[in-house]
């Protein structure tokens, strides 16, 4: 099992060993919410409309297990930085318990809250009909996600992000074969559930992840020792989780929030127009997976070198983090500008979805570097156990920005979709200045700058 020590040997080793196979179990989740958008087009442009408004507010719940996963990452890549393995072990199994514990508590919020949040984005009719359907379904897999997660943090504390991968894989072409089979059924075995069906299949497949991510955590070194009264709730373990993860779910919240102020703004133009920025969306993320993956990557290694005390290596990770992420940005940048509109012709053949998911790519284009630069400043906070400045900054960025410039532009100018697009792109601007000043201070109080005294 794999277990590397991110405190020795060359940087640029352990983001390659980090970051590729992050980078491509990430490309093979993406690929997988892309099979999704592909059959609910073979439906309808309704089912598309559906899938996105209610996989945005299922993600909500799932942030709680995006922000769990970063607090594993960085707490068990402290104790490991520490060479203590008996502090890691508690932290690991805290945490696991930790994702139980949310899980159950998120199912029963999802149910009653999750139906005002889909009515608040759309109007009355199929897509909204659609979209409740999904999101019920899709509450049987937030165990499957939120244990991954966790999971999946533990094991990159540990210098281990290829078991995501294969299980990312494995997911794809799993869900290639269950979607079709659960949509249309076999003619005189089983019915089919239509839309629904896309649901089911991320149930089963996800639960599928939990189980190979969950074996992976149990086979590792400082795990084996470990026994099932470790899981038993700590008060004094939860808190230090529930501190280092509010923040990134808070913040991760807030960005899914705004996909709801974007859809909503949106909706006055349309259904195809939240369907093609549901489209774009995944275009964008499988462009920024390399950058994802490098940017992830920076986490458990600044994580364990912070713990080791070792400054100069999380400076070094950093620096080199933002070289390499340059480099990725301005290479596809040219992509979105110019391949948009051919791109959006793999998932609909409605022009006027098309033109409007073109014109948002060709706007993202611009914002790609300062993307990548906002990602790897989130891992360097969380590595520095200073997680509550992400929130800040996804407070201004993505809540009170995006909110505030697409009311300007849209609701003041009356500008049609490229207001909204406009309004994203100020905000994401000047977040990413807010976002480097604080970096920079925080660094200086932390690790004495981010440059190396002379």
């Amino acid at each position: 099992m794999l277990d590397q020590d991110l405190t020795e040997g060359p940087i640029s080793s352990h983001f390659r060993t980090l970051a590729i196979p992050a980078a491509m179990g990430m490309l093979f989740s993406t690929l997988y919410n892309v099979v999704d958008v592909y059959f609910a087009g073979q439906l309808s442009t309704d089912a598309q409309a559906g899938l996105a408004i209610g996989f945005q507010a299922f993600f909500i719940m799932m942030a709680v297990g995006f922000g769990t996963g970063s607090a594993m990452s960085a707490l068990v890549g402290n104790a490991r930085g520490k060479k203590n393995d008996d502090l890691a072990r508690q932290t690991a199994m805290q945490g696991l318990s930790f994702a139980i514990a949310a899980t159950l508590i998120l199912i029963v919020l999802g149910f009653v809250a999750g139906p005002y949040l889909i009515a608040f984005v759309s109007e009355p009719g199929a897509y909204r009909d659609a979209a409740n359907g999904y999101f019920y379904w899709l509450l049987a897999s937030l165990p499957g996600f939120l244990l991954a997660y966790a999971a999946n943090g533990i094991l990159q504390a540990h210098g281990n992000s290829v078991t995501m991968q294969r299980a990312m894989m494995a997911a794809f072409f799993a869900n290639i074969i269950l979607n079709p089979l659960f949509i249309y059924g076999i003619p005189g075995v089983i019915s089919g559930l239509g839309f629904n069906g896309i649901a089911l299949a991320t149930v089963v497949s996800q639960t599928g992840v939990m189980i190979f991510v969950l074996r992976a955590v149990l086979n590792l070194r400082v795990i084996k020792g470990a026994n099932a009264s470790e899981l038993s709730p700590n008060i004094k373990s939860y808190r230090e989780i529930f501190g280092q993860m509010l923040p990134t779910t808070t913040a991760f919240m807030v960005m899914f929030i705004s996909g709801f102020v974007i859809q909503y703004a949106l909706k006055g133009f349309g259904g195809h127009a939240i369907a093609a920025y549901g489209i774009a969306l995944r275009i964008e993320q499988i462009l920024l997976l390399p950058v994802l993956g490098m940017t992830g990557a920076l986490l458990p290694i600044a994580a364990q070198n912070f713990g080791a005390e070792n400054y100069d290596r999380v400076r070094e990770a950093l620096w080199f983090c933002w070289k390499l992420g340059f480099i990725m940005t301005i290479s596809a940048a040219p992509i979105l500008w110019f391949g948009g509109a051919f791109a959006m012709s793999f998932f609909t053949d409605n022009q006027a979805v098309i033109d409007v998911g073109q014109s948002y790519l060709r706007v993202d284009s611009f914002l790609f570097i300062l993307y990548m630069m906002l990602f790897s400043i989130n891992s360097f906070l969380q590595a520095l156990k200073r997680p509550v400045w992400t929130l800040w900054i996804s407070v201004y960025r993505q809540g009170f920005g995006i909110a505030f410039f697409v009311w300007l532009l849209v609701g003041v100018y009356g500008m049609d979709v490229w207001g909204v697009w406009l309004g994203i792109a100020i905000a994401v601007s000047t977040g990413w200045i807010m976002a480097l000043f604080i970096t920079s201070r925080i660094a200086k109080q932390e690790i004495n700058g981010l440059h190396q005294a002379s």
